[in-house]
């Protein structure tokens, strides 16, 4: 699949769909609580996108069977809602979520600090949403693909943080994953240049401790090897003539 280009009526459908997600995680944010279920938030998260008309992009993809991944502590991505998982204060908890409008996808990511959170963990995710802005400051027209991913990596690495290496972002359409891969860790190679009309999922995922993930039995759940505390921040962004605009994020 090569790269998209989207049109201004692709562009304006996917700024729609993006900011359905973001008004889904504030409303799913907002929620979060201890004694809550897993199973709760992604209940929540299928009721809010669903009224909106929208289909969650998550749902049977590829056999999973949830519409928002929700991972906790030292779980990276894609945990599967269990409601017998249940959120503890000072549990961290990163909600993964995708919506299709009009058949377009937007992909955005979230870690919320459940109650009272340690000041270790705290820094943890604000590092972690940092990287991501630090990598758009790069996802402009004309530069490269791995300058997004150098920024990121560079950040993250400054704190002490292991920069996930076996799961990267990607390319979003008309499909959830569409080309590029978009990597947080520098790449040998310069990767595509930039076009506008690009639409790119950019989604740091940053441990405590060493980058290293093992995937669990259910062949979702992806774990830092170490125990330590994982974080995830996405979003949609789109590529312009000029400044970067992130479409599942309303400022």
């Amino acid at each position: 699949m090569a790269v998209t280009i989207k049109s201004e009526r692709e562009i304006n459908l996917m700024r729609k769909a993006g900011e359905i997600l973001a008004r889904t995680h504030e409303e799913l944010g907002a929620a979060i609580k201890p004694g809550m279920s897993t199973m709760d938030i992604d209940r929540l998260g299928e009721k809010i996108i669903r009224g909106f008309g929208c289909i969650p992009s998550f749902k049977n993809y590829n056999g999973y069977p949830a519409s928002i991944c929700v991972s906790v502590n030292d779980e990276v991505v894609h945990g599967i809602p269990n409601k017998k998982r249940i959120l503890r204060e000072g549990d961290m908890v990163s909600l993964d979520a995708g919506v299709i409008y009009q058949g377009y996808h937007s992909d955005a990511a979230r870690t919320y600090g459940v109650g009272e959170i340690s000041k270790e963990a705290q820094k943890l995710i604000e590092v972690t949403r940092q990287s991501f802005f630090e990598g758009i400051k790069f996802a402009k027209a004309g530069n490269h693909l791995n300058d997004i991913s150098t920024a990121i990596q560079a950040y993250a690495e400054s704190f002490g943080y292991g920069v996930v290496r076996d799961l990267v972002g990607h390319g979003i359409g008309t499909h959830l994953h569409e080309d590029p891969e978009v990597p947080n860790f520098a790449q040998k190679r310069k990767g595509i240049r930039l076009e506008p009309g690009m639409t790119l999922a950019i989604e740091p995922m940053i441990n405590m401790g060493r980058p290293d993930v093992v995937w669990l039995d259910d062949d979702w759940t992806v774990v830092t090897e170490d125990s330590s505390l994982s974080a995830h921040y996405e979003n949609t962004v789109l590529i312009t003539e000029g400044e970067p605009e992130i479409l599942s994020l309303r400022l």
